[in-house]
């Protein structure tokens, strides 16, 4: 991936110093990629079609790469898209192959995107980004250039998949995580971070680092397990939460607030609290493995396996003063 409109863009925007250090820590971290599964997907990746998509929808629940008669080889493009396997985030639709992903990932955005502020020409800071799916759904909505962090390999490569069609398009991801973030401010206008807080253990700390990442009036988007308990603060699991490891807290809406609060947002508020179901997150072709209704308790649907309540989700606002 070649970074150098990331870098110009993040000195343009007076994170300069930010862009020097990017440079020299990309250029390590892919001379130095120990994964087993590398090789077989950069090869699935390389040996993509090179097909200049017709169309490209970025605006739509699916994120749409060309036609189906664009291509000539759909059983080649398919079989090289699925060995980038598990595919959890999305939808998309590669000319014409529809990617039937683990979560409907565009209902959570339907749910976000009516509450945050237009995200037309701002710039984006995804933390925990996965795929990008979402990245591609803020310039769906015309950020001027949105920068994805996530450790994940996968989900980078998966990422490189769709960018290897979009080439141009003001989005890159950094195949790191928040622990990469160096220890300056930095300046975007909107900082999201969904699905991470209750994998960090100091919750505070995660947001006063999400807080240090926006300029003054900066918008925090952040999304969340929550326990739905007034007398309860906050869960925390003794092992597991639903078969996930590393889940250290799960705070009520009460408590997640006065998390937001003492980082320093304002103006926070909660404007979505939904209970996810097998309609938002299950197994299917193209993710095979365990999914909600393995994690969810045989005979209690309202109880994790571990015997904890099952997962609801809310999504905080907040500003940076």
């Amino acid at each position: 991936m070649n970074y150098q409109k990331l870098f110009d863009v993040l000195s343009a925007h007076s994170m300069g110093k930010w862009s020097d250090h990017l440079s020299s820590q990309t250029q390590e971290y892919f001379a130095n990629i120990n994964h087993g599964d590398y090789r077989r997907w950069q090869s699935a990746i390389d040996q993509l079609p090179d097909i200049k998509p017709s169309k490209v929808i970025l605006d739509s629940d699916c994120v749409v790469i060309g036609d189906n008669s664009d291509c000539d080889d759909i059983n080649k493009l398919s079989l090289q898209i699925k060995t980038l396997m598990p595919w959890r985030k999305g939808p998309f639709d590669f000319f014409g192959i529809y990617v039937d992903t683990e979560w409907r990932s565009n209902l959570k955005w339907s749910r976000l995107n009516q509450s945050i502020k237009p995200l037309e020409n701002r710039l984006v800071l995804d933390i925990g980004c996965g795929n990008g799916y979402y990245g591609w759904r803020m310039l769906g909505e015309k950020a001027r250039h949105v920068v994805g962090l996530d450790p994940s390999l996968l989900f980078y490569m998966q990422f490189c998949a769709v960018k290897k069609y979009i080439p141009d398009a003001n989005i890159d991801i950094l195949p790191f995580g928040i622990q990469e973030l160096p220890g300056f401010e930095l300046n975007f206008d909107t900082v999201f971070t969904m699905g991470v807080i209750y994998h960090r253990r100091d919750p505070v700390e995660h947001l006063k680092q999400c807080l240090d990442c926006l300029n003054s009036g900066g918008e925090l988007v952040l999304e969340t397990l929550i326990i739905d308990d007034d007398e309860l603060d906050v869960l925390i699991p003794e092992k597991r939460y639903a078969k996930m490891n590393n889940v250290w807290a799960i705070p009520n809406v009460t408590k997640l607030i006065a998390w937001a609060v003492a980082a320093g947002f304002v103006n926070v508020r909660i404007v979505d609290i939904t209970k996810t179901t097998s309609a938002e997150q299950r197994r299917t072709e193209w993710m095979t493995f365990e999914s909600l209704d393995d994690y969810l308790d045989k005979y209690d649907k309202t109880k994790t396996v571990e015997g904890y309540p099952a997962p609801m989700r809310a999504i905080l606002l907040a500003d940076k003063p």
